[in-house]
C-alpha cells in the first residue's frame, strides 16, 4: 500500500493499514441477524431475538455473549418492570465505535463524527481551501476528526469507517477525484487510501452531491427516486434510486450537470474550456461574479455567501434579478433531468437554495412548464433542510452500510480484538 510521503508526516508512527478484506473471517449468519435486530431496534431482548430469528435460545445466548465480549453490545436494565427484576435490554455499546465524515467544499470543510446508531456526536467547520491541495486538506480534516474524538471521549482506535465528500468527479473504486476542475493536485490523489491508513479503517470517497442526496433521502424519509441538485461553485446532481442506492456512472462523471449548455449561456467561459455551460452563468460563483462580489476574503472564506444573502434580504434589485435569472437557467437543467430520471422528489441544495423563495419558485415554474405532465404530476420540489448537514448525514449512512455489511461486521470483531 502506497501513501504520498507528505501526507500526515507528523503521524508516521500510526501508519498501519486496515485489516485486508481477504484475511477477514466468515461471520455466522445468526450472529449477523442478532446484531442487525439490535441495531435496528426491532428486537432488544434475547427472547425477542429468539422469536424473530427462530434460533434456539442457547444459540442466541452464544451470539449475544460473543458480541458483548467484543464490546459491540451492552445489556442494561430497562427500568420498566412492574414487579420483580427489571427486564434487560440489548443496545449498541458506546465502545462499539465511531464513524468519521467530511464534506469538503471549495472554501472549507465540514467534519463530523457519529456513533454506530447514526447519531451525530459533534461537528465543526475547517477553514481550509480545496485549492490548498489534498495533503493540506486531508491533514486538516484528520486533525479535526481527532480533536472531535478527544472532545467526545471516543477511542481513535475504534474509528470504523471514514467517508470523504469532494466537489468533483470521483472514482469510488480507486477512492480519488478524477480530472476535477478548480482542484489542483487532487486528480488521482489516493485520498481514501491516505485516510484509511491514517485511521486504520476502511475509507471511502464520494461526490458531495451524491452524499447530499443520500442524506436528504434518509433524513426526510422522502419518496425515491430522489434527485438532488447542489448549486455551489459549480453544479452537481446526485440521484438516490428507488432501492435507496446512489446511481453511479461508468467513470465517476455522473451528475456533473454544470457542463450542460444553458439556454442563454452566450459566450460565458466555463472552467471546462467550453462556453455557455450552466455552471458559468447560474452557479453561486457565477452569480457572485456577475454582481462583482468577491467570493472570499482573507478574513472570511464565506464573504460572498454572506454579502449576497444580505443583498437578497434587502431586496437589492440587481441581486434579485441575478438570482431569478439563475433560477431560470437551473430550471431548464432540472426539467431535462426530470424527463430523463423521472424522480419522485427534487431537492435544491447549496448556498443559493437558502437565500429566498425566488430560486425555488423560479425552478418550479420552469420544470412544470417544460417537463411532461406525467413526470411532474406527483413530483415534490423543495430545498435542502436548513442546517446544511445533508452531505454529512449522507456520509454517515454510507459509512454505516459498510460497517454492518458482512465484511464490516467481520472487521468489527477482528479490529476490536486488536484494539484491546
Amino acid at each position: 500500500m502506497t501513501v504520498h510521503k507528505g501526507a500526515f508526516a507528523a503521524h508516521k508512527h500510526e501508519l498501519y493499514p486496515p485489516t485486508p478484506t481477504a484475511l477477514l473471517p466468515a461471520v455466522p449468519l445468526g450472529l449477523r441477524a442478532v446484531l442487525d435486530l439490535v441495531v435496528s431496534g426491532e428486537a432488544t431482548s434475547r427472547a425477542e431475538i429468539a422469536r424473530r430469528t427462530g434460533l434456539a435460545r442457547s444459540t442466541v445466548g452464544q451470539h449475544v455473549g460473543h458480541l458483548l465480549g467484543h464490546g459491540l453490545l451492552e445489556e442494561i436494565e430497562s427500568g420498566e418492570s412492574v414487579r420483580g427484576r427489571p427486564p434487560r435490554v440489548l443496545t449498541l455499546s458506546p465502545r462499539a465505535g465511531t464513524v468519521a465524515v467530511a464534506d469538503v467544499d471549495t472554501s472549507g470543510a465540514q467534519v463530523a463524527i457519529a456513533d454506530l446508531t447514526g447519531r451525530m456526536l459533534a461537528r465543526e467547520t475547517v477553514p481550509v481551501r480545496i485549492e490548498a491541495g489534498p495533503e493540506a486538506v486531508l491533514d486538516a480534516v484528520a486533525e479535526r476528526v481527532l480533536a472531535l474524538l478527544e472532545r467526545t471521549g471516543r477511542d481513535p482506535r475504534r474509528v470504523r469507517e471514514v467517508v470523504l465528500g469532494l466537489p468533483g468527479p470521483v472514482d469510488v473504486g480507486r477512492g480519488c477525484a478524477v480530472r476535477p476542475t478548480g482542484m489542483p493536485g487532487w486528480d488521482g490523489y489516493p485520498a481514501a487510501e491516505t485516510l484509511g491508513v491514517r485511521f486504520r479503517a476502511p475509507a471511502r470517497v464520494d461526490n458531495d452531491a451524491n452524499l447530499m442526496a443520500l442524506g436528504e433521502a434518509s433524513r426526510r424519509e422522502a419518496d425515491t427516486p430522489l434527485l438532488c441538485l447542489k448549486i455551489g461553485a459549480g453544479m452537481g446532481a446526485g440521484l438516490v434510486t428507488a432501492s435507496g442506492d446512489i446511481y453511479r456512472g461508468a467513470d465517476g462523471a455522473e451528475g456533473d450537470v454544470g457542463h450542460i449548455p444553458a439556454a442563454d449561456g452566450g459566450d460565458s467561459l466555463c472552467t471546462c474550456g467550453n462556453v455557455g455551460c450552466v455552471r458559468a452563468v447560474a452557479s453561486h460563483r457565477a452569480v457572485l461574479r456577475a454582481l462583482g462580489i468577491p467570493e472570499t476574503t482573507d478574513d472570511d472564506l464565506r464573504h460572498g455567501e454572506r454579502e449576497l444573502a444580505e443583498r437578497i434580504a434587502d431586496s437589492d434589485p440587481p441581486a434579485v434579478r441575478a438570482l431569478r435569472e439563475a433560477a431560470t437557467a437551473i430550471g431548464e437543467v432540472a426539467a431535462t433531468l426530470v424527463l430523463v430520471y423521472n424522480p419522485r422528489t427534487l431537492v435544491l441544495g447549496g448556498p443559493l437554495s437558502d437565500l429566498s423563495d425566488d430560486l425555488l419558485s423560479g425552478v418550479r415554474a420552469v420544470v412544470y412548464r417544460r417537463a411532461l405532465p406525467l413526470t411532474t404530476r406527483a413530483l415534490i420540489i423543495t430545498t435542502t433542510l436548513p442546517d446544511g448537514t445533508a452531505a454529512l448525514h449522507g456520509g454517515i449512512v454510507l459509512a454505516l452500510r459498510d460497517v454492518f455489511s458482512a465484511q464490516g461486521v467481520a472487521r468489527l470483531l477482528v479490529d476490536d480484538g486488536e484494539a484491546d
